[in-house]
């Protein structure tokens, strides 16, 4: 094949050297010919024929040739360039190609040698059979890790000793058949694809493994893969305590490393670690790691407090220089991330090999790859933005969602309450470093954080951020990013003077870079609003704001989707200070008696989803929890607002508020994409399928029926108990039930109640009776109150009543009615009333509609 395209060239070159005279027969070009030619070649590959022509006469020598021949020289030019082109890219696959078949050749020899040891493990078995205790020294693995004394890590002999004992574990991980690898679901091998990557199964701790092919050097790759903080995300510090030569050439470092937690629901975790970097006899790099035990000469008790000390067994990365350039990299993460220490509902998460293969192992292949390419010129960003400046933009607005998601106290964050909201955290930070990024920020008092995390289920987490990205309108208020926007520059519009603003609707999004998989998007956004004041009506008001999306390619197993955003300056400066809000969504693998409710956690939280179902029992839906339909993942919402001193407690309030909105529209937006089709229940008390939400629907239905003599629901007689459930929750009015308390809260709300109230499930039992009525609807209440107790209903009249939000909101009618705890209301006398069944009040709001 080589020879027949050398062959070509050779027939190429020489027609391209030739042309005919005045006599038809053929002539070679001359050098000072085929120069001048050469020259405007790489001005303009394809001139006109004008300039064809000129050149022609402006250049003497190509005066004896034909127009028609310098066209041709041109044509055969352009046609050599694209078959070099084309040649240098097969031989760039054919190198690709041999690499992938190589290393798809060392994983078939590690599988056979795996399935080897698996059957001489199982002959093994059998013969022990029959002994009452079975004790199979072979089954002892390499991958747990041996616990060092402190005597050991405290000198350098030691030290060196666990070094070379991390090395040689991770060696059998990274090719051998100490972890018994599965290919990861979705990512399969190939010349297109990033690499070849596994996960563990039935192994200590979660591990994940990566091989792939990179156009860099071995050293180089490690110096950007030991810059864990550049690639990881959720690596909040690496501090080097100490760093010592070892006896063959390598180094031996002591690293102290803090990563975020994803959610609000868990404490963060923190590594103690020993870092070897060495090279083999065949030329092949290796950085090795593993936790020691103890704490160290590293981090004080005060650093680690917050944190949970997780273990790294031996992990790392091995790079082997390869033929014709470039490098074959390994890569292994194998952790212990101590998932006794959260919620049983989060457990999955730190027991998941894939999460772990997402965040570190597939994100430092891919990290790679995109130097790889940037050095090479592969890749083309907007607004003419080196890649540099948009890698920096896309960590610092990951690293600022990180923080507010965290609020870690050495930050300078504190946990404040807001109206006794126990479901949303609200933090202050009264030293946020922001006065460090511009002067125009010199004024302000801090940053507040609004958080939550929930659970969602059937609701597939690339949809969802997909959506909200492109619908912001949907779930966002735009006065609320004018506000954001305002704050952070300086001028005659900034807050708190800012100029009321209308939003037209419509936002607009400038792409300016994306990994090579696309599985990370950065991206500005301009939402476009005017002014509402007079003197300056057709003035634009646009707001702009940066934005990473990850996650939404729906094939990916076990990626965390994000959408990350914060308002920027339109002139979009390197240095422009970033304050920012959004959303994570995490995927939760679904475990066997993994029921507990998010309530358990160390927070409240809020079930979007689960919680809000009328669908089949627990028990049907578990024997079901592998299916998609039964999928779950844990939403993190955070959102801040820099304040002025004198601001703080009307910025914390209406921070609080808006985070509320958004969640109740993000929990219309869930059931309307949900691929179940299924409508909500009840709440986090009122569990799917629960006695307690289809008896509670049954009580209102059936003491209304017995008050008023009408029907509420229209029950089919072969109806299941679900389906008045399901009916009470669709119904049309907006129907709230509240405690018989001195000072009565809400219980429970259909969907257009919490419509009504704006609010959920959970943030409903906050609200108390009298906070929903005006002036005028309390008086009513107040004055039929009486009746309603004693005849056991009352019709109020129409008025208004406000929403959590502070709308107002109108009504034809209110009905008000006792809810009995009795399958018998009938059997109450009406006189006295058998108060001792009374569970609750309910109200109907008929014909209801905002202001």
């Amino acid at each position: 094949m080589e020879m027949a395209v050398a062959n070509h060239r050779e027939r190429s070159s020489d027609s391209m050297n030739r042309h005919l005279d005045s006599s038809g027969k053929y002539v070679r070009y001359t050098a000072e010919q085929v120069e001048a030619l050469e020259r405007v070649y790489a001005e303009c590959p394809k001139p006109s024929s004008l300039r064809r022509q000129q050149l022609i006469r402006e250049c003497s020598i190509l005066a004896n040739i034909e127009p028609k021949q310098i066209k041709v020289w041109f044509q055969n030019r352009r046609c050599r360039d694209k078959q070099r082109k084309e040649a240098s890219r097969l031989q760039s696959v054919n190198r690709k190609l041999s690499a992938m078949n190589k290393l798809l050749m060392e994983e078939n020899d590690r599988l056979q040698k795996q399935v080897s040891q698996l059957v001489c493990e199982n002959g093994y078995m059998k013969q022990q059979l029959t002994t009452t205790v079975v004790n199979d020294p072979s089954c002892d693995s390499v991958v747990t890790t041996p616990q060092h004394s402190l005597r050991d890590a405290n000198s350098p002999a030691g030290l060196l000793s666990i070094a070379e004992e991390t090395l040689a574990e991770f060696l059998s991980k990274a090719t051998g058949t100490a972890v018994d690898w599965v290919q990861m679901p979705g990512m399969k091998p190939g010349p297109d694809s990033v690499g070849i990557f596994a996960i563990s199964q039935r192994c200590s701790g979660v591990a994940a493994r990566a091989c792939g092919l990179v156009s860099l050097e071995p050293v180089k790759i490690a110096e950007i893969l030991k810059d864990r903080p550049a690639w990881f995300r959720d690596c909040r510090s690496l501090e080097v305590f100490t760093m010592f030569p070892a006896g063959n050439g390598g180094t031996i470092e002591l690293v102290y490393m803090q990563t975020y937690a994803p959610t609000t629901l868990a404490p963060a975790r923190d590594f103690w670690t020993l870092r070897y970097t060495t090279s083999l006899d065949n030329g092949s790099f290796v950085v090795c790691e593993r936790s020691l035990s103890g704490s160290g000469a590293g981090p004080n008790a005060a650093s680690a407090s917050q944190f949970v000390r997780a273990e790294m067994l031996s992990s790392g990365y091995l790079i082997r220089p390869c033929d014709g350039g470039g490098s074959i990299i390994h890569i292994v993460d194998h952790l212990n991330l101590e998932a006794w220490s959260v919620p049983d509902v989060l457990r999955p998460l730190y027991e998941s090999s894939k999460v772990v293969a997402q965040k570190m192992t597939i994100s430092a292949l891919r990290y790679i790859r995109q130097l790889a390419q940037e050095s090479n010129g592969e890749l083309v960003y907007g607004l003419g933005r080196q890649p540099a400046v948009l890698r920096t933009f896309s960590q610092r607005l990951s690293r600022g969602f990180n923080d507010a998601v965290n609020g870690f106290g050495d930050d300078g964050w504190s946990t404040m309450h807001c109206d006794g909201a126990e479901d949303i955290i609200v933090a202050i930070n009264s030293t946020k470093h922001l006065n460090n990024m511009s002067n125009s920020l010199s004024f302000l008092g801090g940053v507040l954080c609004a958080k939550a995390s929930m659970l969602l289920q059937n609701v597939p987490p690339a949809v969802l951020i997909r959506f909200l990205r492109e619908h912001r309108s949907e779930w966002a208020d735009f006065n609320v990013d004018a506000y954001s926007a305002a704050t952070l520059k300086a001028g005659s519009f900034a807050y708190p003077g800012m100029r009321p603003t209308r939003f037209t609707g419509s936002q607009i999004i400038m792409p300016l870079g994306h990994t090579i998989e696309h599985e990370e998007m950065l991206e500005v956004v301009r939402l476009e609003g005017h002014s509402l004041a007079q003197e300056d009506a057709f003035m634009s008001r646009d707001v702009h704001l940066l934005q990473i999306c990850t996650g939404i390619d729906e094939n990916a197993v076990g990626a965390c989707s994000e959408l990350i955003f914060a308002p920027i300056n339109e002139m979009f400066p390197d240095d422009a200070p970033l304050v920012p809000s959004g959303f994570r969504v995490i995927p939760v693998d679904a475990k066997t008696g993994d029921a507990q409710d998010l309530l358990t956690a160390n927070h409240r939280t809020l079930d979007l989803t689960s919680s809000l179902e009328v669908g089949p029992s627990p028990e049907n839906a578990s024997g079901n929890s592998s299916s998609g339909s039964n999928s779950r993942c844990i939403l993190t919402i955070a959102f801040q607002f820099p304040f002025e001193n004198n601001l703080q407690d009307n910025v914390a309030g209406m921070a609080c508020q808006y985070v509320r909105s958004v969640i109740s529209s993000v929990q219309r937006v869930a059931m309307a994409i949900s691929p179940s089709g299924i409508s909500p229940s009840l709440g986090s008390k009122l569990s799917p399928g629960s006695p307690e939400a289809v008896t509670l629907a049954q009580w209102i239905s059936q003491s209304y029926t017995h008050h008023l003599g009408s029907e509420l629901l229209t029950v089919d007689s072969l109806g299941s108990n679900d389906s008045v459930l399901k009916l009470l929750w669709d119904h049309q009015d907006a129907i709230l039930c509240c405690s018989l308390k001195p000072q009565p809260v809400f219980m429970f709300a259909n969907q257009a109640g919490l419509d009504m109230l704006e609010t959920t499930l959970v943030a409903l039992q906050d609200i108390t009776l009298e906070k929903i009525f005006d002036e005028s609807g309390r008086k009513a209440l107040c004055s039929d109150f009486a009746k309603l107790m004693q005849q056991g209903y009352a019709c109020l009249p129409s008025g208004i009543c406000l929403s959590t939000m502070g709308r107002h909101v109108t009504y034809e009618q209110a009905v008000a009615w006792k809810v009995f705890a009795a399958t018998t209301a009938s059997s109450e006398n009406n006189s006295d009333g058998n108060d001792h069944t009374l569970h609750c009040l309910a109200f109907s709001f008929v014909n209801w509609s905002f202001v």
